[in-house]
């Protein structure tokens, strides 16, 4: 029974941070900063930073971890969903509810409870959806994410097998509202959690495949994410419990999913090269469109001397817009 609860959990929260970052990609233009095109050098300093953040956490005090959470989930739901309200008060308002809505609910039902995990899953959900299209649209490309991925891979194996800083982050949060995790936990018996970097992966994978190579990158995120993100590290939990008779804390979801999806990038870029924002068009494009090459402009035919300007004008000059 704890297994396939776990596997739908699982499964619906992957499926959900995918169909909305895709859905937020198709529909809303994000502002883009101007940091110039996504390199090596920057994914060795979004990896430095992943590597301090844990450190952060656990070196603040138990009661103020959870106020750091909140103003975190607050500023990345600020800034990504600027573009979607656009009043700031109003914004600001309805991000202040959805905080609120967790911290009560947390004291209302407690860390254990179905409605504090659905409230705080929300939140989650909404700034994972946000941090994806503001790295997507930033210029992030599918080559980057798949060789952060697999960064990642070793990263977590390390703190999850060697240095068990990932266990340790999790003991931190427990008791304390704005886990930065989404789930859903019936009392002591069912639980399904996926962390908050994880859902980020399979949300970044998702949606950059999906920019690069439209529907066919699209179908292989989502399949990879299924297959390797949802129901690999389940399953082999599970497995693991039955041989050793100990059921590990925590299984580490990116060491299956990070060699998958460089993989899936390997096969993807066989169609040529990625897709970039500027042949995008946002709120009209088709899945899996065929990338066109971009019209010429035509030139409009110099008048003659005699013909009067209002008399048979020329054809209009024909200009596409890259957006």
């Amino acid at each position: 029974m704890t297994v396939f609860y776990q596997l739908a959990v699982t499964i619906a929260l992957a499926l959900a941070v995918c169909a909305g970052a895709v859905h937020y990609f198709r529909t809303v233009r994000a502002a883009r900063p101007p940091v110039g095109v996504f390199n090596g050098r920057d994914i060795f300093v979004i990896m430095g930073f992943v590597l301090a953040l844990p450190y952060v956490y656990l070196a603040l005090p138990g009661g103020v971890l959870p106020a750091v959470l909140a103003l975190v989930f607050a500023g990345g739901l600020s800034v990504g969903y600027r573009p979607v309200i656009g009043d700031g008060r109003l914004r600001w308002a309805l991000i202040a509810v959805l905080i609120a809505g967790v911290f009560a609910a947390h004291l209302a039902f407690g860390e254990l409870a179905a409605p504090y995990w659905i409230a705080n899953s929300c939140v989650v959900g909404l700034v994972v959806v946000s941090a994806t299209n503001l790295n997507v649209q930033g210029g992030m490309r599918l080559r980057n994410v798949a060789w952060f991925l697999l960064a990642l891979t070793l990263y977590d194996a390390f703190f999850a097998w060697v240095v068990p800083l990932t266990e340790e982050l999790s003991e931190a949060v427990q008791g304390y509202p704005f886990a930065p995790a989404a789930g859903l936990r019936i009392g002591d018996d069912l639980g399904a959690v996926v962390g908050m970097g994880d859902l980020l992966a399979y949300a970044l994978f998702t949606t950059t495949a999906y920019k690069a190579y439209g529907k066919a990158g699209l179908r292989t995120g989502i399949a990879l994410v299924l297959l390797f993100g949802a129901v690999a590290p389940v399953v082999t939990l599970h497995v693991v419990g039955v041989v050793t008779g100990h059921v590990p804390a925590v299984m580490p979801a990116q060491v299956f999913f990070g060699p998958a999806a460089f993989i899936g990038y390997l096969l993807l870029r066989r169609r040529g090269p990625e897709r970039r924002m500027a042949e995008i068009v946002f709120g009209r494009e088709r899945l899996g469109a065929p990338r066109q090459a971009p019209a010429r402009t035509a030139q409009a035919p110099a008048r003659t001397a005699q013909a009067p300007a209002a008399a048979e004008p020329g054809p209009a000059a024909e200009v596409t817009v890259a957006r």
